[in-house]
């Protein structure tokens, strides 16, 4: 296939991409879901587990496989840049100045499901008849208690802007709580990756030492760097976006290097250009989230291409049901008894459960994550896609059967979506 032809592919890919995921975005936030939600079904449908279902072989012709791997660099940016304005966002000072709530949430709705997924997967991943084929050892159990114990710290955030409870403590205890555990989870993450595959022939021992001084690297010298040169060069410094996509990108070149996903180091570049006890810059954030929004949708197509719900048995659906388990009670109950001791009543407490249940985009992430890194086979991936799902579709009604037992003063109903957002 000639460089024309495949600009010609990606193009309208693009195009059939963006169209087709703001249409069942539009779909999802009218039936009281996230736009993130109709993005992934998005990718399911046009992936070999609907599209490629069909008559006429139409998702090969739509994704030629010569034409893939284009499309899965420009969605990788996109995460990457999306992964910047994650960890921009996250201010860790909210965990010691709020209540004791927040940290009594963070520990029990992360450390429970992870427990539970790992355990699981110690207790039943030997061999490849539960799991399907995947790495054995110590990664591949801690990479199920990731998988999890993830909440999506973004969707979480969307959903609290489109109810309208962004005052509750419920919302506040619950957005500062995911954002401690996005943290934790990806730095697990790494741990995993690195025992699971060590590449570049180094042991993984030294790989995570190199992380590790990359982490140090960035966190200390880089961000006391920029806090100087933006001091002294306020007139060459007036707008930060060209270096916060210098950062975003190069960083994740490093990690990419050390042999971990490049979207470690999108993440850890948003926590480098936050500077602490300053909010986030305006223009920054306005551009990042644009810039990886535009090409986002990408990734939930390049996700679908890896998911074949017609392939799934009997057992697999065992497997989701018994997933699907581990995952809601590993987060809503530990949520909901460290909310109620922290002082909170028992429908604040259920809203904060049910809020940090949310799994949306970041678990996806994650799961391509171990996915490309061959963790986990098609198989599983697939499951634990229906699995954040499942437990991202609940969030709405959950949250809307609390409203309707509540007077609407105390907690108020859904407002109407904002079809401009995202």
């Amino acid at each position: 296939m000639s460089t024309n032809t495949v600009l010609v592919y990606v193009l309208a890919d693009i195009a059939v991409v963006v169209a087709a995921s703001a249409l069942l975005g539009i779909v999802a936030r009218r039936l009281g879901q996230p736009t993130v939600v109709g993005q992934i079904i998005t990718g399911i449908l046009l992936g070999a587990s609907f599209l490629g279902r069909l008559p006429g072989n139409l998702e090969k012709h739509l994704f030629p496989a010569a034409v893939v791997p284009y499309l899965t660099v420009l969605s990788q940016v996109a995460v990457v840049i999306f992964m910047f304005v994650v960890g921009y966002e996250i201010d860790l000072r909210r965990v010691r100045g709020l209540t004791k709530a927040v940290p009594a949430v963070a520990v029990a709705a992360f450390a429970v499901p992870m427990a539970l997924g790992a355990g699981f997967a110690w207790a039943f991943g030997s061999g490849t008849g539960t799991f399907g084929p995947h790495v054995s050892g110590a990664g591949f159990v801690l990479f199920m208690g990731v998988a999890t114990s993830i909440t999506a710290l973004p969707v979480l955030a969307a959903i609290v802007r489109e109810r309208g409870i962004a005052g509750l403590p419920a919302s506040i205890v619950a957005m500062t709580s995911a954002g401690a555990m996005d943290v934790v989870a990806w730095v697990m993450l790494a741990v995993a990756m690195t025992e699971a595959k060590p590449t570049s022939g180094r042991p993984w021992w030294l790989t995570l030492v190199l992380i590790l001084a990359f982490v140090v690297f960035m966190l200390v010298v880089v961000r006391r760097v920029l806090g100087w040169w933006q001091a002294q060069s306020r007139s060459l410094l007036a707008g930060q976006v060209p270096i916060a996509l210098t950062l975003a990108i190069g960083s994740a070149w490093v990690t990419a290097s050390l042999g971990l996903h490049p979207v470690f180091g999108g993440f850890l570049a948003g926590m480098t250009m936050r500077r602490q006890g300053q909010a986030p810059d305006a223009d920054v954030l306005r551009f990042m989230e644009s810039a990886g929004g535009v090409l986002l949708p990408l990734f939930f197509v390049i996700t679908g291409l890896s998911v074949v719900i017609g392939t799934l048995h009997a057992q697999d659906l065992v497997l989701l049901a018994a997933l699907c388990l581990i995952a809601t009670a590993g987060k809503l109950g530990p949520a909901y008894g460290a909310s109620r001791f922290s002082g909170l009543d028992h429908r604040q407490s259920t809203i904060t459960a049910v809020l940090v249940n949310t799994r949306g985009l970041t678990e996806l992430i994650a799961l391509t994550v171990g996915l490309q890194a061959g963790i986990i086979g098609t198989r599983l991936f697939t499951v634990l896609v229906l699995m954040a799902l499942v437990t991202t579709l609940m969030t709405g009604p959950l949250l809307t059967l609390v409203s309707r037992s509540r007077q609407p003063s105390q907690l108020p109903e859904a407002q109407p979506a904002d079809l401009t957002g995202s």
